[in-house]
């Protein structure tokens, strides 16, 4: 049926659908060929594709089919919010991909799907990867698996997947050149499905090509995003990831100063430039541990209510903000909505790449360590090349990095710690 369906004129096509409304909802006629599940015996079948390649919908569609015939196909999402906004109530989650009589209750104080044949779907995600210790799985979507923040999650999922005589794992993600990634690309109980944004292009609006592909096409980030290569690390940046890799940890230790770092954008529109916030603290050897990436696009009041509440929930000793652009203002929106915290102004007197290097010589002196994984923030990093500075998107993640260890170690120069603080 769905080789003759693909070979039907669009009038035809049409026609049908207008006699009978449940074809709509049948994957199996609508799916492009690599949107199909692998035949073969697998237990991981890994979708590395590009953004808007479809693979939520692949995701969601495969849960769908699979509980069909087996019980607690679970879901596994980056955070809460993308769990629930992206593989459940999407444009191209569950809830959408399902005709009436199919589709499952979604309970979210129970954090879980309930299907009308009984089957459940568990709801977890990566931020939490205790939570996952000792449940048990017949089937998985993992979405985003090279953005999660604690890469045990999936170890945890993996000891979980014992249910039923064949438990497998679908996961979907736009390739990033981390450890976990690179390790399931080489299991073999691994079925990889390579994709790109071009492939979906005849689904995609026309505004997302003019605004996004010309953008990025044929630089390394389009090459990541759009083409889903697995990128080697940039020779020519500071931080490579297997130097971050290698110092991860999932906790920090007992801290004696905490700061949160502002890089304020000078606007706020849907276009504007993201601004960087980051809370870092130092413990007592003189070690760096990055804690928390909240940056985000939006009015200065909204990343002032972010940057101050960070504040309160790491207990920190002073908010510092980069004032070049700002000025005055950036203080003025932080008192207004906290006039007691501990604030302190910088100002950036040279440029970007020297005011980095000697941060980065943190991490290659094995000082600086991440709690967990910052998705966006190391992409920022790895991909910062000083011989292409002034031609680079502002790395505002990394700007503020850069300000949290700075104010940290109390100014840092190319020989080491110094207490000059303006860079």
């Amino acid at each position: 049926m769905r080789a003759a369906w693909k070979r039907l004129p669009l009038a035809e096509q049409a026609n049908q659908l207008r006699n009978d409304h449940s074809l709509i909802n049948d994957w199996h006629l609508w799916a492009r060929d690599e949107q199909m599940q692998p035949a073969g015996d697998w237990t991981y079948w890994l979708i590395l594709a590009g953004r808007g390649f479809g693979k939520t919908r692949t995701g969601a569609e495969w849960v769908r089919q699979e509980v069909k015939s087996t019980q607690f196909v679970n879901l596994i999402g980056p955070t809460a919010d993308d769990a629930r906004d992206i593989m459940i109530e999407g444009e191209s989650g569950i809830l959408a991909c399902c005709a009436a009589d199919d589709r499952p209750e979604y309970l979210p104080s129970k954090r879980r799907l309930e299907w009308p044949n009984g089957a459940k779907s568990l709801i977890f995600t990566a931020d939490e990867p205790e939570r996952l210790r000792g449940k048990q799985h017949s089937g998985l979507w993992a979405d985003e698996l090279a953005s999660w923040r604690y890469p045990e999650s999936w170890a945890q999922a993996k000891f979980g997947l014992r249910l039923g005589t064949a438990p497998r794992a679908c996961i979907t993600t736009t390739p990033k050149p981390s450890q976990l990634v690179r390790e399931l690309m080489k299991d073999p109980a691994t079925h990889i499905t390579r994709g790109t944004t071009y492939d979906n292009r005849s689904n995609l609006a026309v505004s997302f090509f003019d605004q996004i592909i010309k953008t990025y096409e044929g630089t390394r980030l389009g090459r990541q995003e759009l083409n889903a290569e697995l990128l080697d690390d940039n020779p020519h940046a500071l931080w490579q990831r297997a130097q971050i890799d290698a110092l991860r940890v999932t906790a920090a230790p007992e801290l004696k100063r905490i700061v949160v770092a502002i890089d304020p954008a000078v606007t706020s529109n849907d276009k504007s430039d993201e601004t960087g916030i980051v809370v870092a603290g130092i413990c007592r050897n003189d070690h760096l541990y990055i804690l928390a990436d909240l940056s985000l696009i939006g009015t200065p009041d909204q990343w002032a209510r972010a940057a101050v509440n960070a504040y309160r929930a790491w207990n920190a000793d002073r908010i510092i903000a980069e004032t070049n652009n700002g000025g005055d203002m950036v203080e003025a929106v932080i008192r207004q909505v906290d006039r007691s915290a501990s604030y302190r102004k910088v100002t950036a007197t040279r440029g970007k790449t020297i005011r980095a290097e000697p941060i980065a010589a943190l991490y290659e002196q094995g000082r600086a360590h991440h709690v967990g994984n910052f998705d966006r923030l190391e992409d920022q990093m790895t991909e910062f090349d000083p011989t292409e500075a002034q031609r680079q998107k502002s790395p505002d993640r990394m700007d503020a990095l850069v300000w949290a260890a700075t104010e940290l170690f109390g100014g840092v120069s190319r020989t080491g710690i110094v207490s000059e603080l303006r860079l």
